[in-house]
């Protein structure tokens, strides 16, 4: 896919037009923060080109989210990855509903029966810290709906055992949550103190083996969830995954 740069925040919603014309839009900020460059893998293994069922759901849900094939791709596979270990699925930042779609579809041609949580205010971020997270305000990316997810869930790809949670999580709707054990957690909220306190609440909830995504990690915009996310590097019973797409994926190991 042909690439061109543009501020972050405009980079979400070009990415919505450009997308389907064979174009990515990266994201690029002025700073003098050393750790940040712009990177250009250079391997060039596609297997999503030739495979027919992620294609097939990626047609359908390319206009419900911000996440880039590469990243969609990634959470296809790592679904496929947690065929053996127990649990449900939650993914928390879920905007328009379409990487959640992605992640029932592919759990169900796995043979995974258990339950998908999608949780979202519906409302935009919140729990936005100036010092943590200088890019983002409570509110931003609020052009979605409950609705909108359950039209896309519900009615256009007729998936099921799905539970749409509106409200902040885990603050206002964990009570909904009736699992207690997690195979797989999508990580999709932004800033730093979201991030921090849903895995205060699902930690101890995954099953050894489980995996959390973190979306927007390494994005220069989203510093607060890749400061969180090397803060996670300390603890001993996990292990964090540097993906250079834009994702951190975490392991429990004990």
């Amino acid at each position: 896919m042909r690439k061109i740069t543009f501020l972050k925040f405009s980079a979400d919603f070009i990415n919505k037009i450009l997308n389907p014309l064979g174009y990515n839009a990266t994201f690029f900020q002025n700073t003098t923060d050393s750790n940040y460059e712009k990177i250009t893998p250079i391997a060039n293994y596609a297997p999503w080109k030739n495979d027919i069922k992620f294609n097939e759901i990626y047609g359908k849900i390319i206009n419900y989210s911000f996440v880039d094939k590469y990243r969609l791709y990634e959470l296809w596979q790592l679904v496929g990855e947690t065929t053996k270990i127990p649990g449900a699925l939650i993914e928390i930042g879920v905007w328009r509903g379409g990487s959640g779609a992605l992640i029932r579809k592919k759990a169900d041609l796995c043979g995974i029966s258990d339950k998908l949580y999608l949780c979202d205010t519906f409302e935009g971020i919140v729990k936005t810290d100036l010092e943590k997270d200088p890019y983002f305000k409570n509110g931003s990316l609020n052009n979605t709906s409950e609705k909108i997810v359950n039209d896309l869930i519900n009615k256009k790809l007729k998936l099921k055992n799905v539970e749409i949670l509106k409200g902040i999580f885990p603050d206002e709707t964990k009570q909904f949550v009736k699992d207690d054990k997690f195979r797989f957690c999508h990580i999709d909220v932004d800033v730093y103190n979201s991030a921090r306190d849903i895995v205060d609440w699902i930690w101890k909830r995954m099953s050894k083996g489980g995996i959390i995504v973190y979306d927007d990690y390494g994005f220069e915009g989203c510093i607060g969830i890749t400061k969180f996310v090397n803060e996670e590097r300390k603890k001993s019973d996990r292990i964090v995954i540097h993906n250079l797409n834009g994702h951190a994926v975490v392991i429990k190991i004990v």
